[in-house]
Protein backbone atom coordinates (compact mmCIF):
# COMPACT_ATOMS: atom_id res chain seq x y z
CA UNK A 1 0.00 0.00 0.00
CA UNK A 2 2.68 2.79 0.51
CA UNK A 3 4.07 1.86 -2.82
CA UNK A 4 1.15 3.17 -3.92
CA UNK A 5 0.63 6.29 -2.03
CA UNK A 6 4.31 7.82 -1.25
CA UNK A 7 4.22 9.45 -4.82
CA UNK A 8 1.40 11.15 -3.88
CA UNK A 9 2.78 12.45 -0.59
CA UNK A 10 6.14 14.08 -2.42
CA UNK A 11 3.64 15.60 -5.11
CA UNK A 12 1.94 17.49 -2.40
CA UNK A 13 5.29 18.27 -0.50
CA UNK A 14 7.23 19.07 -3.37
CA UNK A 15 4.92 20.79 -5.03
CA UNK A 16 3.77 22.99 -1.65
CA UNK A 17 8.26 23.70 -1.57
CA UNK A 18 8.20 24.54 -5.31
CA UNK A 19 5.63 27.13 -4.72
CA UNK A 20 6.89 28.85 -2.19
CA UNK A 21 10.13 29.16 -3.53
CA UNK A 22 8.52 30.18 -6.53
CA UNK A 23 7.01 32.83 -5.00
CA UNK A 24 9.64 33.62 -3.34
CA UNK A 25 12.55 34.46 -5.66
CA UNK A 26 14.44 37.88 -5.37
CA UNK A 27 12.70 40.28 -7.63
CA UNK A 28 16.24 41.85 -8.55
CA UNK A 29 17.60 38.34 -10.29
CA UNK A 30 16.30 37.42 -14.02
CA UNK A 31 13.75 34.29 -13.48
CA UNK A 32 15.69 32.48 -16.22
CA UNK A 33 18.69 33.13 -14.02
CA UNK A 34 16.77 31.56 -11.59
CA UNK A 35 15.65 29.03 -13.67
CA UNK A 36 19.26 28.00 -14.48
CA UNK A 37 20.39 27.25 -11.06
CA UNK A 38 17.50 25.91 -10.50
CA UNK A 39 17.89 23.05 -13.50
CA UNK A 40 21.69 22.70 -12.82
CA UNK A 41 20.81 21.56 -9.12
CA UNK A 42 18.06 19.50 -10.21
CA UNK A 43 20.64 17.69 -13.07
CA UNK A 44 23.14 17.26 -10.64
CA UNK A 45 20.70 15.81 -8.14
CA UNK A 46 19.41 13.69 -10.66
CA UNK A 47 22.64 12.45 -12.21
CA UNK A 48 23.66 11.50 -8.56
CA UNK A 49 20.51 9.28 -8.21
CA UNK A 50 20.97 7.74 -11.50
CA UNK A 51 24.56 6.77 -10.55
CA UNK A 52 23.54 5.75 -6.96
CA UNK A 53 20.37 4.32 -7.16
CA UNK A 54 19.40 4.02 -10.56
CA UNK A 55 18.96 0.19 -12.34
CA UNK A 56 22.72 0.17 -12.94
CA UNK A 57 22.70 0.15 -16.92
CA UNK A 58 25.26 1.77 -17.85
CA UNK A 59 25.01 5.63 -19.69
CA UNK A 60 25.34 4.32 -23.17
CA UNK A 61 22.24 1.79 -22.86
CA UNK A 62 20.49 4.50 -21.56
CA UNK A 63 20.89 6.72 -24.37
CA UNK A 64 19.68 4.38 -27.27
CA UNK A 65 16.60 3.83 -25.58
CA UNK A 66 15.70 7.57 -25.20
CA UNK A 67 12.81 8.77 -27.66
CA UNK A 68 11.46 11.81 -28.21
CA UNK A 69 9.65 11.88 -24.41
CA UNK A 70 12.41 13.54 -22.52
CA UNK A 71 13.03 16.31 -24.68
CA UNK A 72 9.07 16.93 -24.81
CA UNK A 73 9.33 16.97 -21.45
CA UNK A 74 11.73 19.36 -20.86
CA UNK A 75 9.87 22.27 -22.82
CA UNK A 76 6.75 21.04 -20.40
CA UNK A 77 8.59 21.66 -17.55
CA UNK A 78 10.11 25.18 -18.49
CA UNK A 79 6.89 26.08 -19.55
CA UNK A 80 5.10 24.89 -15.87
CA UNK A 81 8.57 27.37 -14.39
CA UNK A 82 7.87 30.32 -16.86
CA UNK A 83 3.78 30.13 -16.04
CA UNK A 84 4.26 29.66 -12.41
CA UNK A 85 6.84 32.23 -11.90
CA UNK A 86 5.27 34.93 -13.55
CA UNK A 87 2.24 34.19 -12.69
CA UNK A 88 3.35 35.32 -9.27
CA UNK A 89 5.04 37.93 -10.32
CA UNK A 90 1.58 38.92 -12.06
CA UNK A 91 -0.04 39.31 -8.49
CA UNK A 92 -1.66 36.07 -8.10
CA UNK A 93 -1.97 34.37 -4.92
CA UNK A 94 -0.55 31.34 -3.70
CA UNK A 95 -3.68 30.33 -2.27
CA UNK A 96 -5.42 30.83 -5.68
CA UNK A 97 -3.29 30.24 -8.51
CA UNK A 98 -2.41 27.14 -8.45
CA UNK A 99 -5.89 26.07 -7.75
CA UNK A 100 -6.86 27.87 -10.71
CA UNK A 101 -4.47 26.41 -13.52
CA UNK A 102 -5.08 22.82 -11.29
CA UNK A 103 -8.52 22.65 -12.12
CA UNK A 104 -7.79 24.01 -15.77
CA UNK A 105 -5.22 21.38 -16.04
CA UNK A 106 -7.56 18.31 -14.93
CA UNK A 107 -10.18 19.79 -17.44
CA UNK A 108 -8.03 19.66 -20.25
CA UNK A 109 -6.34 16.34 -18.66
CA UNK A 110 -9.89 14.32 -19.14
CA UNK A 111 -9.89 15.64 -22.29
CA UNK A 112 -7.04 14.69 -23.08
CA UNK A 113 -8.31 10.98 -22.01
CA UNK A 114 -11.15 10.62 -23.36
CA UNK A 115 -10.09 11.65 -26.87
CA UNK A 116 -6.80 9.94 -27.01
CA UNK A 117 -6.75 7.03 -24.18
CA UNK A 118 -10.02 6.91 -25.12
CA UNK A 119 -10.91 7.04 -21.42
CA UNK A 120 -14.59 6.92 -20.74
CA UNK A 121 -16.59 10.13 -19.88
CA UNK A 122 -18.91 9.11 -16.80
CA UNK A 123 -21.77 11.30 -15.59
CA UNK A 124 -19.86 11.56 -12.37
CA UNK A 125 -16.64 13.35 -14.23
CA UNK A 126 -18.94 15.86 -16.03
CA UNK A 127 -20.26 16.40 -12.90
CA UNK A 128 -16.77 16.93 -11.59
CA UNK A 129 -16.36 19.48 -14.58
CA UNK A 130 -19.20 21.62 -13.14
CA UNK A 131 -17.82 21.21 -9.80
CA UNK A 132 -14.47 22.84 -10.68
CA UNK A 133 -15.81 25.64 -12.88
CA UNK A 134 -18.09 26.59 -10.23
CA UNK A 135 -15.05 26.52 -7.66
CA UNK A 136 -12.92 28.64 -10.10
CA UNK A 137 -15.81 31.27 -10.06
CA UNK A 138 -15.99 31.01 -6.58
CA UNK A 139 -12.48 31.77 -6.12
CA UNK A 140 -12.33 34.43 -8.18
CA UNK A 141 -15.71 36.33 -6.49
Amino acid sequence: MFSFYWPIGLLVISNVFYHITAKSLPAQVDSFFSMTITYLVGAAISLALFFTIGNGEPVSQQLAGINWAPFVLGLSVVGLEVGAIFMYKAGWEVSVGNIVQAIFVAIALLIVGVLIYKEALTATKVAGIAACLVGIFLLNK
